[in-house]
Formats: structure tokens, sequence, C-alpha cells
């Protein structure tokens, strides 16, 4: 990673923390992008230094939008075999230009290993006793951040913002006429390849893939394809296979570069998503954007550089808005 801490440390005072593109097209900001629908069926997406753990929009991290949206548009390259998705472009830094399709009112979430710290965590429902998950039945005496027999398809409601995504089953999605069966099979066979893809490209780079979420939407003509974001630190939990055996067998959780670490720090102030949120030091905001660059460094096989010009401006220079 050729980024420097002092690199890290300025990019405090210049991140990225809303859009308002008068012009550009009807706005709906996410929890970390700002999407504009422009009237020739295209869809504008600025990815910010937005940073969000447990369904809450915590503060910023430094550069965190050109690195995601970079692995992003890189991963959205290296699965179009599997699956389709919206990508049209990639103008910007901070910005994808794609297909405007309609997002469907689930997530797919797929999982590898027993593991996480939210309260709708696998593992949290598992140490509750839980031996039902979604739909799937999981075996007793399972330790913490152990492999599962195989990946499943976890699927998630999408909340408002300010919520808590539910995971649900299949039969759930169906019964409430969300999707249907051919639309919730074809979501479930698109995120079981990807998420096989993602497995495989990681694993060539000394890591596990241990868990994402995929969302898909429709485009005009009717066909789902891949939508948002694929395989980035803010979707995916990411562990370095090295160290996973011997720490597995010390106790000790598995060595991460995700956002992870800054979930685990919230964790020891005692936030989970409910209350106000604690104050982030700056120190923290450095090492979690460290660590996301590192994530996306590791997978794409290339070092990151920054963009260090006023975001705002060049976004606009770049979208042909000045």
């Amino acid at each position: 990673m050729t980024i420097s801490t002092e690199t890290l440390q300025s990019g405090l005072s210049r991140t990225l923390l809303k859009t308002e593109f008068e012009g550009l097209g009807k706005r709906y900001e996410g929890k970390v992008r700002d999407n504009y629908s422009t009237t020739d069926g295209r869809r504008i997406i600025v990815t910010t230094d937005r940073i969000s753990a447990f369904d809450r929009v915590l503060g910023t991290l430094p550069f965190k939008g050109q690195v995601l949206n970079q692995a992003a548009c890189w991963w959205f390259e290296q699965t179009r075999s599997v699956a389709p998705n919206h990508l049209l472009e990639n103008p910007d830094p901070n910005v994808m230009v794609c297909v405007d399709c309609e997002p469907l009112p689930v997530e797919a979430v797929v999982r590898g290993y027993l593991t996480g710290v939210s309260s709708t965590s696998i593992l949290t429902a598992y140490e509750k006793g839980a031996r039902e998950f979604c739909g799937h039945t999981l075996p007793d005496g399972m330790r913490r951040h152990q492999k599962l027999p195989k990946a499943i398809l976890t699927p998630s409601t999408k909340a408002q913002k300010g919520d808590h995504d539910q995971s649900v089953s299949r039969e759930q999605i169906l019964a409430t006429g969300r999707l249907t069966a051919a639309e919730f099979d074809q979501v479930a066979e698109y995120a079981m390849a990807l998420f096989a893809l993602g497995q495989k490209l990681c694993a060539a780079r000394g890591l596990i893939l241990v868990d994402t979420k995929y969302e898909f939407g429709k485009t005009p003509d009717g066909r789902i394809v891949l939508i948002d974001e694929i395989h980035t630190p803010d979707s995916s939990r990411f562990w370095f296979s090295n160290t996973y055996e011997e720490r597995m067998a010390a106790g000790k959780d598995p060595e991460s570069f995700d956002k992870e670490y800054l979930r685990r720090w919230l964790v020891e102030q005692g936030f989970r998503g409910d209350g106000p949120i604690p104050h982030i030091p700056d120190e923290i905001r450095v090492e979690s954007a460290r660590r996301y660059i590192e994530a996306c460094d590791t997978i794409r096989g290339a070092s990151f550089t920054p963009n260090l010009e006023p975001p705002l401006e060049r976004i606009k220079k770049n979208l042909g808005l000045i």
C-alpha cells in the first residue's frame, strides 16, 4: 500500500459528505451513495465518504468513496460472466454511470461462516440457541467463526435509514409478495454464482470472502441485474487465510481488514446501532480508512492512488456540470 498515514490524515479535512447537484436528475440519498436518475435512463451514482454500520450513518472516512468506487467497478468487470450488472462507465474516482434500474425490495446476503457482531447476524442467532436461520438448518456444536457446511443465502428486507434490516427466508419473501418465485430463484442463482467466483478470486490473493450482500434491480426491459456495488469492505467481510486456522485454534478472532474493525470499536463503546452514536476519534477514522484501502489493494492487486483535488469541484467538472 503506497498511501501514507500523513496523506490519510490530510484527507480528514476534505471528505465528501454529500452532494447536491442541481439539474443532474432526480436525487435519492442512500446510506453511502447519492443517486441521480436522469431523463435518458441513466443513474449517476456518487460514492461519498460516509461510513455506515449497524444500519446507521456514522460520519466519514478519508478517501473511502474513491477506493470503494474503484473496487466496485473492478468487481463489476470481473463478474460479468456470471451475472449481468448495471455499470456503463466510470468518469470520476467517486462516480459510476449506470443503467437506471428499479431496486428489488430484498438484499441477497450470502454467508460462508458462522460469524458477525450485529443483532441480526447468524452468530448472534446461533448463540441464542437458534438452529434454523432463514430456512436453513444449522448443525449443533459449531464454534464462532467456523466455516458453514456450505455457503447459504440468507435474504434480508431493506430497512429505511435508521431502522434495522431483517433476515428472512424464501418462504417469507414469497408470502409477502416482495418477489415472485421466479424472481427470487434468479436472484439466488446470481448471488451464489457471484459468491463462488468472489471466494475463488479472493483465495488467489490470500483472502477469505466470509460473507457479503448483493443488491439487484430490474432494468426498464425487465431483466434482473446486479446493482449498487459488489465485494467491497462496505458489503463484505474478509479474513486473511494464512492466519485463520492458527487463530481459530488459539480461540482468537480471525484477522480481518474490513469494517469489522470499526464495528468492534463501536461495540467496545457499548454501541450496536441504537441510541446516540459515539464520537469516532480521528485515529480510528484513519485506521479504518487504511484498512479499507489495504483490502481493496489486496483484492485488485494494485495500489490505490488518491485524487487530492477538492471532490465536489472535480466531480462537477468530470460530469460536465461546470
